[in-house]
Formats: structure tokens, C-alpha cells, sequence
């Protein structure tokens, strides 16, 4: 069984000449997928190429990806300022006054690339932007796991709440029959309503009355939910309409119900189904 969650965190770095980059990636619930990709200035070139790394892999999820650019130039300015001090013995330099040096933030700008120069790095930044990706569909697939117990779970909590409806809804004629007589009885001198028109009543207040159908649908829904969670694919959108449908069939199942106990079994089942459907929507 593989469930992917759509919330995850991952992260990867790498180097190229004399610039050194993290990747910092993550990705909560989304109704498609949306990336959003924040990259320093001069960097901008990679964003289409990224955005098909990111589609390759995910179909669901909003995702956030951060390029840390750290550029060698400044370990070298702090080493040199360094050794310049412990020579001299002047003050060291403040950090503004090595941020200002050309080469140590702006790097581009500073220190233009010729076209061969800048693919071969962006080449590079967009490999690690894969390997964070790859990591962060690991990451999504071990949450997606602890998630698939969850909803087993709540998907078993669902029919056992639906079969004993089914056992209290299986008193409802009874019931009706007994509440029926009885408001007559207060009504009327008793015998004064025949009892096939008594039948009669009754049989119609059951037909009102009768939950099989929801509680079918309800055994019908569970069934397919194990199904697709056991497909393998990305389901949240059908898992999502699923719970749609469960909420739909214990509706009615309240509804039409007659009797105390039915009712709050059914309320039950409706707050079952609630924490389904919350849980589902973290579902690819």
C-alpha cells in the first residue's frame, strides 16, 4: 500500500566553482500543484526547468523552494582579513565591510559569466534542486505511510459505526409500532382505529423510516475506500469526494431516523466521517 502524503521537508546542497548553494524545500496541502520558487538575483534562468522537475514528481501539493546562494568569496575575505590581522594587529574588519567586498554577495554582478559559464552552473543548481525534490518525495511517501494507518483506521470506525446503525435501525418498525399505538391510545378510545388501517400506518412511517439503502451505500463507500487507498495512486481528490458521500448517506441516515439510539449512532458516524475527510485531504 502506498499513500503519499502532500506535506514534507527536504533539503540538499552543492558547489560549483566558487559558489556554494542549500536547496530548502517543502510542500503542504494544495488542491493542484503550485510551486512557488524564491532564487536570488541573477538566478532566475533556472525557473522553468525547475518547475518540470517539480511536475516530473509531484501531481498535488503546494510547494515552496528557497535557493540559498553562499558564495566562497566570503569564507576567503574572512580568512584573509584574518590573517591580515593576526600579522598587523589591527582591529579585525566588520562583517559589513567584508559583505561590501565585490564578489562576496552579488557575485553575478560583481563577476559576470560569460553563457557557457552560467548553464554549466545553473546545470549544476538544477541537479541539486532534483536531489532535494527526490528527498522530499521520500519524505512525503514516510508521512503518506503513518497517514494510510490513520485513515485505515478511521475507515474501520466508519462500518462498525454503520452496522450498529444497521442493528438499531432494525428495531425501527417495532418502535413505530409501539409509539404509534400508544399516541393513538391517548387520542382515540382504544380500538377505535382498526388494526389494518393501524398496518397500514405503520408500514408507511417504516417505508419513510427505512435506512437500508443509505446503510448499503455507507458498506458500499468503505469498501471502495480500501480500494484506492490500496491502489497505490494519487487518490486525494477521490478520497475527498468519497467522504462527500459518506456525509451525504449519514445525513439522511439522522434524518430519517425514529429512534434516540439510531440518532446518535448516526451522529457518531457523521464526526467518523468528519475526521476522515480532514485526514484525506492530506492525500496526494
Amino acid at each position: 500500500m502506498t499513500v503519499i502524503s502532500m506535506t514534507g521537508f527536504a533539503e540538499s546542497s552543492g558547489a560549483h566553482g566558487t559558489v556554494r548553494w542549500r536547496w530548502e524545500a517543502k510542500s503542504v496541502n494544495g488542491r493542484g500543484l503550485d510551486l512557488r520558487l524564491r532564487t536570488p538575483p541573477g538566478f532566475d534562468g533556472i525557473e522553468p526547468a525547475a518547475r518540470v522537475l517539480a511536475g516530473e514528481r509531484f501531481k498535488r501539493g503546494s510547494l515552496q523552494a528557497t535557493l540559498r546562494v553562499d558564495p566562497a568569496a566570503l569564507a576567503a575575505a574572512i580568512k584573509i582579513a584574518r590573517e591580515v590581522q593576526q600579522e598587523t594587529g589591527l582591529p579585525p574588519p566588520h562583517i559589513d565591510g567584508l559583505l561590501a567586498l565585490k564578489g562576496v554577495i552579488v557575485q553575478d554582478e560583481a563577476l559576470p559569466l560569460d553563457a557557457v559559464a552560467r548553464a554549466e552552473r545553473d546545470a549544476a543548481i538544477l541537479e541539486s534542486f532534483a536531489n532535494a525534490l527526490d528527498s522530499l518525495v521520500k519524505a512525503r511517501v514516510n508521512e503518506g505511510q503513518k497517514l494510510a494507518t490513520v485513515l485505515l483506521g478511521q475507515i474501520a470506525d466508519v462500518e462498525r459505526l454503520t452496522k450498529e446503525a444497521a442493528a438499531h435501525a432494525a428495531t425501527q418498525p417495532a418502535a413505530l409500532r409501539e409509539k404509534l399505538t400508544a399516541q393513538l391510545n391517548e387520542l382515540l378510545a382504544p380500538g377505535a382505529v382498526s388494526s389494518e388501517r393501524l398496518e397500514q400506518e405503520i408500514a408507511m412511517l417504516a417505508a419513510r423510516a427505512d435506512v437500508r439503502e443509505e446503510l448499503d451505500r455507507l458498506l458500499a463507500h468503505v469498501e471502495e475506500a480500501r480500494v484506492l487507498l490500496k491502489s497505490g495512486e494519487p487518490v486525494g481528490r477521490k478520497l475527498d469526494f468519497l467522504a462527500q458521500e459518506f456525509n451525504r448517506e449519514a445525513n439522511t441516515l439522522c434524518s430519517k431516523s425514529s429512534d434516540a439510539s439510531l440518532t446518535r449512532v448516526g451522529l457518531a458516524l457523521k464526526a467518523a466521517i468528519d475526521q476522515f475527510r480532514e485526514q484525506s485531504q492530506n492525500v496526494e
